[in-house]
């Protein structure tokens, strides 16, 4: 064992201001295991180690290597009176952060596949937008699929993890990246046609390499920014969710009435604003035209198209909390395997680690129990 682990476990143990036996005992192993494994003739499992870190409220990267857990950087786009709150946006990024670095110490972090990235010969950044839609579509597509179809394909295809968890008020959603993990979380909302905008808008943020630092979005809604990087990622956003070849199809098959433009707003699950914004940059209605469809709901829509279930069954998802399960599938599987605990995944899902204990936990030996009753007696196990 490295010696540096040794002093590092030696630090935690001082400030822990316990006795040998004691801190032994809270980590889960014998005084005798604990002192041999002090002094060099025994290593330290991971199981170990794991337990140690949550004893001195550390990490695991921290006993093996003396480097801090990783802190995110934030980089925050506003676009609205009340601004994002940093330390709440860093507390929820750093759950995930966490989680990262226990796989990455496990050797359970995969390998990311490769993506599409921005075409450098396309100076503008709005053409940059739309080339990258061209290409995420060829993996992605995305008009064709509800939004949970949509998050389970953007994890699956491009290597994104997806969670709709809680963020500070005002923030829609946010990205981040490194070289071992793509990360998008996005804000519990009934406003479920903002809610997958703002997953193609970080989709973008993700594929152009933007979000080293965390990428903070307030209110992501198609517009006008003055950000090269927002206007890039908004295109991207209404090219990947509303084909030109799709909508000019179907505006050939009749007049744009407000019946076909309600069908529409259901066919491609995007807000009346941002269809009609769409059609309008296609010239395929002018710009009265525009103003009048962006008065419409998403909801009078789909009432008025027959579709009030499917947007009741959208709005409920939206406003459900979802966490990446390929996050944490492995954190559970490193826990089965002996190899950590259940905190790391009791953190990421932001409970309490004895209630998610007894969740997990085999069923009791109740079970077993009934199995040896007397034969003819009945036995009810709902």
């Amino acid at each position: 064992m490295d010696p540096h682990v040794i002093e590092r476990v030696r630090t935690v143990m001082d400030a822990a201001a316990m006795t040998k036996a004691a801190f032994a005992r809270t980590v889960g192993l014998t005084p005798d295991k604990l002192s041999k494994s002090l002094s060099g003739v025994r290593r330290f499992t991971s199981l170990d180690l794991a337990l140690i870190a949550e004893a001195g409220g550390t990490t695991v990267d921290w006993l093996l290597t003396g480097n801090e857990p990783l802190r995110p950087a934030l980089a925050a786009r506003t676009r609205s009176d009340t601004a994002p709150d940093p330390a709440g946006t860093r507390e929820v990024t750093e759950r995930f952060a966490a989680a990262y670095e226990v796989l990455e110490l496990l050797d359970r972090a995969g390998e990311l596949p490769a993506v599409p990235e921005p075409d450098p010969a396309l100076e503008r950044w709005a053409a940059q937008g739309e080339r990258l839609a061209e290409e995420a579509r060829e993996r992605l597509p995305a008009a064709e699929l509800e939004t949970d179809e949509l998050i389970a394909a953007v994890e699956e295809r491009f290597g994104v993890d997806v969670a709709i968890t809680a963020l500070p008020q005002a923030v829609d959603g946010l990205a981040w990246q490194t070289d071992t993990f793509r990360l998008v979380l996005l804000a519990p909302t009934d406003l479920w046609t903002r809610q997958r905008f703002t997953l193609a808008h970080e989709l973008c943020h993700i594929l152009a390499k933007d979000a080293r630092s965390v990428v903070v979005e307030s209110h992501v809604a198609p517009g006008r920014q003055k950000d090269l990087a927002e206007v890039r990622a908004n295109v991207f956003a209404s090219h990947l969710l509303m084909p030109a070849r799709e909508l000019t199809a179907a505006a050939a098959e009749g007049e744009l009435t407000d019946t076909a433009f309600e069908r529409l707003v259901v066919r491609f699950r995007v807000s009346p604003s941002a269809l009609a914004a769409r059609l309008h940059q296609l010239g395929l209605i002018d710009a009265g035209r525009r103003k009048h469809l962006r008065a419409l709901t998403t909801e009078s829509c789909h009432l008025l198209a027959g579709a009030g279930d499917e947007y009741q069954r959208q709005a409920s998802r939206a406003f459900a909390e979802r966490f990446p399960p390929r996050l944490a599938s492995e954190l559970y599987k490193g826990y089965l395997a002996g190899e950590t605990t259940l905190r790391p995944l009791a953190a990421l899902l932001d409970t309490d680690v004895e209630r998610l204990h007894d969740l997990l936990a085999p069923e009791s030996a109740a079970g077993a129990d009934q199995q040896d009753a007397e034969e003819g007696d009945l036995v009810f196990q709902p």
